[in-house]
């Protein structure tokens, strides 16, 4: 059975709105998922991206996506932020179309929420493949590799 997604999808920064359809982005997550989950998805400017990632990760700079996460039993809850100006950058630095890289930092703030991380190599490695899996089956190219 999939898991059951509650999700609000929030526009600060409304520059991206046409290629974050609330169905897509709903089914980009539940592909990530292992079970139900209730997230909030939102799309910040530089400016709140920054703000966040400084008061929280003491780190001064706008970065992609920032994973708020509350519970995951028994049902995963929390918020990832995605920074549109950042992931705009990323994408086009990386030769990957805008709605592969959001595809993408959502299937990576949903594995975070669950309690993935990347801190040490293997939890990397982990990462990187459970991420390559969920980003084929939703018929993207390889997030990691040459032809993404």
């Amino acid at each position: 059975m999939k898991p059951s997604l509650s999700l609000s999808l929030q526009f600060a920064d409304k520059r991206h709105r046409d290629i974050l359809p609330r169905h897509k982005v709903a089914r980009w997550l539940k592909a990530a998922l292992e079970g139900d989950a209730e997230l909030a998805v939102r799309i910040v400017d530089a400016e709140e991206g920054q703000t966040l990632n400084r008061d929280y990760r003491q780190k001064d700079y706008a970065t992609n996506v920032l994973t708020f996460d509350y519970a995951t039993e028994p049902v995963v809850m929390a918020d990832l932020i995605l920074c549109a100006p950042v992931i705009e950058r990323e994408a086009e630095e990386q030769g990957k179309t805008l709605e592969a890289h959001y595809a993408h930092m959502l299937v990576h703030g949903a594995l975070h929420a669950q309690g993935w991380d990347h801190l040490e190599d293997d939890e990397a490695q982990a990462m990187e493949a459970r991420e390559r899996e969920v980003m084929a089956a939703l018929g993207f190219a390889d997030p990691y590799g040459a032809e993404a």
